[in-house]
């Protein structure tokens, strides 16, 4: 069946048919981390939404070409012009090597996107690997008279752009407002505007990071690194540039400006943000001792949580909200995540207990023949995921009918609902059931011993000995195991 994706664009703060430049074959580039620290909520909120995107993109039959970078250079302390390097700063912190630091943080960045289950990009450039290219898109912006030089470092010239063009098109801030914002500190240091920024940074003796150029060694600035490889990468238009809304401005304003002053022309068609997360209702900050790293969430190591979360927890609620929504953690929010991934999951675990009848009822097939689209709707609605959950609950509370006997269901449709269900929820959400390692020989232990007790108390009840039935069951309960008796035969779980 053809599907109609809509996204929402920030660039036009509407919602668009999605049509791709080069169909079947779509070009994705966005924002990753700057590897200076252990992930947090902050990275997963849009790696999780962006692999949504990849994952329903590739399911749609188009082929990506996924492209998220990792900041290893260039990226300074409050995302200015002047300062430390985040990682320079860090190394030096710690007696190490720059890209020493990196690597430690890339690998932990990995480790908890595996943990998410988030799949991995087609490309994963380093800005290190690609000063040429950043150099070169320097030059091409000079060459067309949008940057200056002074001493030794490159600045891009905002107010001559913005007399040919219009800098602020995305974010919607008028210069005159940013010029405002800093006109006590207009002629400071090397810039002719306080509006401008670097593309191009000349080092000072003490920076270790630097590399040679036409005009100092040096390093380039923050912005350079996503133009130069969104355009090697996915050509000079491509389709989609996603990232976090705290970077609409000046990150992404910037490479908008770029872009054109280098080739003449905006190098993407549709900017996608995901929103901002908070903790118990205030901005997540080392400064607030709010700051949680996704290794404690999962541990529970921080002294703010009550106990620790899984990465499926997570995913499911951040999944929860709609990505441009807000999200804000805590301990409730995310016992309730976890009650309801419980029930999802217990949900698809029923369907394999049921047992067809020759026919459905007229209720459940409706429901079952129309779910698979409703969800596509979903979907194509701008990647609505709380509302394909919401749809995945009425489907668990229909399986929960049938397995009371209140409701009937055929075999076709039967599989039709195990189809969607798996499809919506494994496939396209990226939820996972895996539990692994001990946990999953440990489950699978308990239910031996379960499945014993419970043939116990089945030759209890041959024997009607009511007494000895009814304390297994009670004993069961206490240790968090619910029992229930159908009239297919005894059935069990364990309530987490």
């Amino acid at each position: 069946m053809e599907q109609r994706l809509v996204i929402y664009n920030t660039l036009t703060r509407s919602k668009q048919p999605f049509v791709p430049l080069h169909a079947p074959n779509v070009g994705m580039y966005v924002c990753g981390p700057t590897v200076y620290g252990d992930p947090h909520l902050g990275h997963a909120r849009p790696a999780i939404t962006f692999d949504i995107v990849f994952r329903y993109l590739r399911h749609l039959g188009y082929k990506v070409r996924y492209v998220r970078n990792i900041t290893d250079v260039g990226h300074l302390e409050h995302d200015a012009d002047e300062g430390d390097d985040k990682i320079e700063k860090k190394a030096r912190l710690e007696q190490l090597e720059p890209m020493e630091v990196a690597q430690h943080y890339t690998n932990r960045y990995h480790d908890a996107m595996r943990a998410l289950n988030v799949l991995p990009p087609s490309i994963e450039p380093h800005a290190s690997g690609h000063i040429i290219e950043q150099e070169e898109l320097v030059r091409q912006i000079m060459d067309n008279g949008y940057a200056y030089e002074s001493n030794g470092s490159i600045y891009f010239d905002v107010e001559k752009y913005n007399h040919d063009h219009h800098y602020g098109v995305l974010s919607g801030r008028n210069i005159d407002d940013v010029k405002d914002a800093s006109r006590e500190l207009d002629g400071v240091g090397e810039k002719r505007h306080q509006v401008d920024f670097a593309l191009w940074k000349k080092a000072q003796p003490e920076h270790i990071m630097r590399w040679p150029s036409p005009w100092s060694n040096g390093f380039p600035g923050w912005h350079c690194e996503c133009t130069a490889m969104g355009r090697k990468y996915l050509g000079a238009e491509f389709d989609i540039h996603g990232g976090g809304m705290d970077l609409v401005f000046p990150h992404h304003e910037c490479e908008i400006a770029q872009a054109v002053a280098a080739q003449g022309k905006p190098m993407v068609r549709y900017w996608m943000h995901n929103n901002m997360i908070t903790i118990n209702g205030q901005k997540m900050g080392k400064s607030l001792g709010n700051f949680i790293t996704l290794e404690q969430f999962f541990t529970g190591s921080h002294q703010s949580l009550e106990k620790a979360y899984s990465p499926m927890t997570i995913r499911f609620f951040i999944l929860s909200a709609h990505y441009r929504g807000t999200v804000d953690f805590s301990n409730e929010a995310l016992l309730a995540s976890e009650k309801g991934l419980e029930r999802l999951m217990n949900g698809i675990s029923d369907m394999e207990r049921i047992q067809p009848s020759d026919k459905c009822d007229a209720e459940t097939e409706a429901f079952v023949s129309g779910l698979r689209q409703r969800c596509y709707d979903a979907m194509n609605d701008d990647f609505s995921t709380p509302q394909v959950i919401s749809y995945l609950f009425e489907a668990c509370s229909h399986i929960n009918k049938i397995l009371d006997h209140k409701a009937a269901i055929c075999a076709a449709c039967l599989e039709e609902l195990k189809a969607t269900m798996r499809l919506f929820t494994f496939d396209l959400l990226g939820l996972s059931e895996d539990k692994g390692g001990a946990d999953s020989h440990r489950e699978e232990a308990f239910g031996k011993v379960v499945d014993m007790v419970l043939d116990l108390r089945a030759k209890a009840k041959a024997a009607k000995d009511w007494a000895t039935s009814d304390h297994i069951r009670d004993e069961l309960a206490a240790a968090g195991f619910e029992v229930k008796d159908t009239k297919d035969g005894v059935t069990w779980r364990l309530n987490k």
